[in-house]
């Protein structure tokens, strides 16, 4: 797997090179670690690991290392990973030395935001808490949040792309909003953290992201485009397809979120994603032109409305100038590597449930 991803890890290694001297013979430990940032992270920490013989180690909580290593078991090849099986909001504070935590659990999740909101809140919210002692016993050199552009409740239609210093929130009276709010509140626990107890706390507002593991049936519409060209059927857009999103790929924000780790200031939080927006309905058309058939079409459900178009775009100035941070593949080419590492992977992408 590595070797068919050796471009993007070399892309990852290349952009964070500068960021790895003080890994060296360190311990990593990373919640949310099974999902796709997860992954990404796995995935380029033993690329990198391996390239600059850093001896360095990483340990992955898990709800169930068995049906973890039964998707991936090409992981089984590295014995620098290793699993602690427990639950994020109260996992076992184990006696390993840790010096750097990623705490990526809890990834957007619309099923769950909306069935079980008072689950979402107490796996963002308390989870991220007990994230916090487990940094604090362990005194580690730099603790990663990654937080969401949900954080900044609806973009307003004047507002081409969203700044770090914005000060908007998701509405209150929303029982959807409890995904956005309780990332704020994580983002709050990280401040009292770091200004009570000196823990060197970094936040990545992460917004939509692209490439290979990204899931093809779950709410994000990337992904459910990706799937219905691999199937060859049309794709359906629920809506008028004229709400604005951007796209950043894997590698990208793998690199971008290594470099917060090491190189970002304490408790300023980063916006990461592309801040080049596009469409619901040209999303689907650059993904249609990936089908082989020439068959796939584009409905549009609804009718389009007069109303002015939703967006869901970050400004990105404050990591590419501070951090010097870079977008480095395009969406087509994001795009395109994503499909065809399902072509070549994804073995029930046939299956039609």
């Amino acid at each position: 797997m590595l070797t068919y991803l050796e471009e993007d890890l070399d892309s990852i290694l290349k952009h964070t090179a500068k960021c790895w001297e003080s890994a060296k013979n360190k311990t990593f430990f990373i919640t949310g670690g099974t999902g796709f940032f997860g992954i990404w992270l796995q995935m380029s920490f033993i690329f990198i690991n391996r390239k600059l013989n850093l001896n360095s180690k990483v340990i992955i909580l898990t709800r169930n290392k068995t049906e973890f290593l039964k998707k991936y078991p090409w992981l089984h090849e590295y014995p620098e990973m290793s699993f602690l099986e427990g639950d994020i909001t109260e996992f076992e504070f184990i006696d390993d030395h840790i010096d750097y935590i990623i705490h990526a659990a809890t990834e957007a999740s619309v099923k769950l935001n909306i069935e079980e909101p008072l689950t979402m809140f107490k796996t963002v919210v308390n989870g991220t808490k007990r994230a916090l002692d487990f940094a604090r016993l362990k005194n580690v050199k730099s603790f990663l949040l990654t937080s969401s552009g949900a954080v900044y409740g609806k973009q307003t239609s004047d507002m081409a792309n969203i700044s770090e210093d914005y000060l908007g929130a998701p509405s209150p009276s929303l029982a959807s909003s409890m995904y956005g709010e309780g990332k704020r509140m994580a983002e709050v626990l990280c401040s009292v953290y770091s200004e009570n107890y000196n823990i060197p706390v970094k936040v990545a507002r992460c917004y939509a992201f692209i490439g290979p593991f990204l899931p093809l049936d779950s709410h994000f519409a990337a992904g459910n485009f990706i799937r219905n060209v691999l199937r060859g059927e049309d794709i359906l857009i629920e809506g008028d397809g004229t709400p604005l999103r951007s796209y950043m790929y894997a590698a990208d924000l793998v690199a971008w979120l290594w470099t917060i780790l090491f190189e970002g200031e304490i408790n300023r939080p980063y916006n990461v994603g592309s801040d080049e927006s596009i469409s619901i309905h040209e999303l689907a058309t650059l993904i249609a032109k990936n089908d082989d058939s020439d068959n796939v079409g584009i409905y549009i459900k609804t009718p389009r409305s007069n109303e002015i178009s939703l967006k869901y775009v970050p400004n990105v100035d404050r990591a590419t100038t501070e951090l010097d941070l870079r977008i480095i593949n395009s969406i087509g080419v994001a795009i395109k590597k994503t499909i065809d590492f399902n072509r070549k992977w994804n073995r029930n992408i046939s299956n039609h449930e």
